[in-house]
């Protein structure tokens, strides 16, 4: 029996020129990602780039999302900065809005032993109103959430699960230790079909505001089995990943010339990311996942 499929979506932050919240491109994204089914929502984020944003930007992005998203989706909030004070002062800003947790990634710039991680994270797990959840992004923090670090931290019962953005097999023997009140979200986009397929039922990526379409289809294969299908989508995703991944361009600049494509307006890459070229808009528009993406559609670009 296949279980329930959880896809939540690393939103990004659509900017005006002045960046700003670019309220009418988060109303469309959003409106578009709950179009497609998708059932939870993950602001401020990587993709969101909220360490890039101004606060009072971060401050609107949230109340935004509240009120577009109004109960229909889990709504999940980037609260993780540089040290305990700044990322307790960012829950406090965020914590009274209807939100369901608050995420926290590992403090980057300094490093943390594993010891100081344990009291950051049950210090704030301490203060916060909202669940909180882990984030394992060691590729970008330089620092690892180890498994016993994770398994301690899972016993505070305002710590609820994990994002882990890292190897799945590093997130393994923790699935494998607790029980299912301990959530954990995996960010796999290369290997969704192999995991959903062997029951990780829990996924998170920021290239879902790219193809909500592919991950609608990829939820309905799983719940009827169609294994086929879901291998189809799944090279599809990869194929549109690792071109997106060796681009010339900035990957926030070549999602912000895909977002504009999908009729949703805004630049999701801040200075001092670069445009994309003309001849790189040509390469993008020309390339074949890109174009499998926009199939049968009408596509008319909106100004960033």
């Amino acid at each position: 029996m296949i279980q329930s499929v959880k896809m939540i979506t690393a939103l990004g932050t659509p900017l005006t020129a002045e960046e700003d919240l670019h309220v009418t491109g988060m109303e469309a994204q959003i409106h578009d990602q709950l179009a497609h089914g998708i059932n939870g929502f993950l602001v401020g984020g990587t993709m969101g780039l909220m360490q890039l944003l101004s606060d009072e930007t971060y401050r609107q992005l949230v109340e935004q999302s509240v009120q577009f998203t109004k109960g229909r989706a889990e709504l999940l909030v980037g609260v993780g900065d540089t040290s305990f004070v700044r990322t307790r002062d960012r829950i406090r800003m965020v914590e009274d809005l209807s939100i369901d947790g608050v995420v926290v990634i590992s403090p980057f710039f300094v490093q943390f032993g594993q010891e100081d991680l344990v009291d950051y994270y049950l210090s704030l797990a301490d203060l916060s109103s909202k669940p909180l959840f882990l984030y394992d992004l060691p590729q970008t923090t330089g620092t690892k959430l180890e498994v016993e670090t994770v398994l301690k931290l899972a016993e505070h019962p305002n710590i609820r699960g994990i994002k882990c953005s890292d190897h799945f097999v590093t997130i393994r023997p923790v699935i494998d230790s607790l029980s299912e009140q301990f959530r954990v979200i995996v960010a796999q986009p290369h290997l969704m079909d192999v995991l959903l397929r062997s029951g990780v039922s829990e996924h998170l990526d920021g290239v879902y505001i790219l193809v909500p379409e592919w991950i609608k289809k990829m939820v309905a294969a799983t719940e009827a089995e169609d294994w086929v299908t879901l291998s189809t989508v799944q090279r599809d995703l990869s194929g549109l990943l690792s071109f997106l991944q060796s681009f010339s361009a900035p990957l926030f600049s070549t999602v912000t010339a895909l977002m504009n494509m999908r009729g949703i307006p805004g630049n999701f890459a801040p200075r001092p990311m670069r445009a994309l070229t003309a001849h790189e808009q040509v390469l993008l528009t020309e390339e074949p996942h890109v174009q499998k993406i926009f199939a049968g559609k009408s596509i008319s670009p909106v100004e960033a």
